[in-house]
């Protein structure tokens, strides 16, 4: 860990997206808030919201890998963070105005800009490190999800209530800038920015962009290996959309009533507790216990604790289980986070990556869409809670089916 943070490359990289993630899960847990104060016989509008922030993926995912593997990562990276910043400040005038579906629509712009920084960042971020430091970097990203959960939706909730929508937004705003600057002071290789070479966008039309991204689709269907990792991200998204909305439906409605925003900001920092203490050991399970079947064994827990949380009345009990449910899941994604560039070129990586996203939140629109449509006039709490749980214990089938033996086979390729 010491050789990761003598890198500065590394540690500007790790600043930026803690600056630019931070703020956002901030400014993002004030607006649910703030949609829930508003619109409390409406609880769609905090799943629409949600949903504002998962459906760009699905229109953008086709070129943002593309992007990422032909032009400048880092150019990439550091507008991404510029255009977000521009969008919240037209963001906090349509709040002022107060007309909704503008809200909505610039909360979708904002998210698909921001579908373009992760295949660039990921991509630099392999041509920066060792192969050997893959897991523990993703154990340091997994790391910084945990004190997201920890400290983003509590200050989301203090903020809201101290400082209002107007001030948690331009928080917002504050953290884009500062990883706009901290990324602009980088001084990447050129190797490492466009390890393809020199591009111009001229070249880029819609047929070169066609071309780049069913090459990269292939590269992931003659990967066996890769292919299966990709597609539990499908099974996986339908967790992420139900917990997007979950706890803070689950303490208004049935746990905590008007204590609602203490006991989300709990949950957050539950979960958070966990994923830290998780993300610190979970290098270690790796590469004691291998990636394949920390991911098999987790997955299993995973979805008996989903199961049980339908069924607690008790508030602080949920939370008890909340932080166990962490300390399980962080080994899942440092697994999967510190797996994919061991087996992925580097040419490549943009395009892999950029299908990791839209995988994921396929699964958590159709998730968030149910929701917005069938709670709570058709489906309960509960139910919603046991299918996520069927939807997680379908990725222990498949990857318990395919994982061992594909590891199997690309361990002796490699040997060869």
């Amino acid at each position: 860990m010491r050789d990761l943070f003598r890198n500065r490359l590394f540690v500007r990289l790790f600043a930026a997206s803690f600056a630019s993630q931070l703020s956002t899960i901030i400014g993002t847990m004030a607006f649910a808030f703030y949609l829930l104060d508003h619109f409390a016989s409406q609880p769609r509008y905090a799943s629409l919201a949600e949903l504002m922030y998962s459906l760009p993926t699905l229109l953008v995912f086709f070129l943002v890998g593309v992007l990422a593997d032909r032009f400048d990562r880092q150019r990439i990276a550091a507008n991404s963070n510029w255009i977000r910043l521009g969008l919240t400040a037209v963001l906090i005038g349509a709040i002022l105005v107060g007309v909704l579906p503008l809200i909505f629509v610039i909360l979708f712009l904002r998210s698909a800009v921001a579908k373009f920084y992760a295949p660039a960042e990921t991509a630099l971020l392999q041509g920066i490190l060792e192969e050997k430091q893959y897991v523990t970097a993703s154990g340091l990203n997994q790391m910084l999800f945990g004190v997201f959960m920890l400290f983003g939706v509590g200050l989301g909730a203090v903020a809201y209530t101290t400082i209002g929508i107007y001030g948690a937004v331009g928080i917002d705003a504050a953290g884009f800038l500062i990883a706009g600057l901290l990324l602009e002071t980088c001084a990447f290789p050129a190797a490492v920015k466009q390890p393809g070479g020199p591009a111009v966008w001229r070249e880029l039309g819609i047929k070169s962009v066609l071309l780049d991204f069913r090459a990269g689709l292939a590269y992931v269907l003659r990967n066996k290996l890769l292919l299966s990792l990709i597609g539990g991200f499908f099974l996986f998204g339908f967790m992420n959309g139900g917990f997007a909305v979950l706890p803070m439906f689950t303490m208004k409605y049935k746990l905590a009533g008007d204590a609602y925003k203490t006991f989300s900001s709990l949950f957050a920092v539950f979960l958070g507790i966990g994923l830290l203490i998780g993300s610190a050991l979970a290098p270690m399970v790796v590469k004691r216990f291998k990636p394949h079947w920390t991911m098999i064994v987790a997955l299993f827990f995973t979805g008996g604790f989903i199961i049980v949380l339908s069924f607690i009345d008790n508030p602080w009990l949920y939370l008890s289980l909340v932080l166990l449910l962490g300390l399980i899941i962080a080994p899942i994604n440092v697994a999967i986070g510190g797996w994919i560039p061991s087996i992925v070129e580097p040419t490549m990586m943009g395009r892999v990556t950029a299908w990791n996203d839209p995988v994921l939140m396929l699964g958590q629109s159709i998730t968030l869409g149910l929701i917005s449509l069938l709670y709570p006039g058709t489906v309960s709490l509960q139910f919603i809670y046991l299918l996520l749980a069927g939807f997680i214990l379908a990725a222990f089938v498949w990857f318990a089916l395919t994982l061992p033996r594909l590891s199997r086979q690309a361990e002796a390729a490699a040997a060869e």
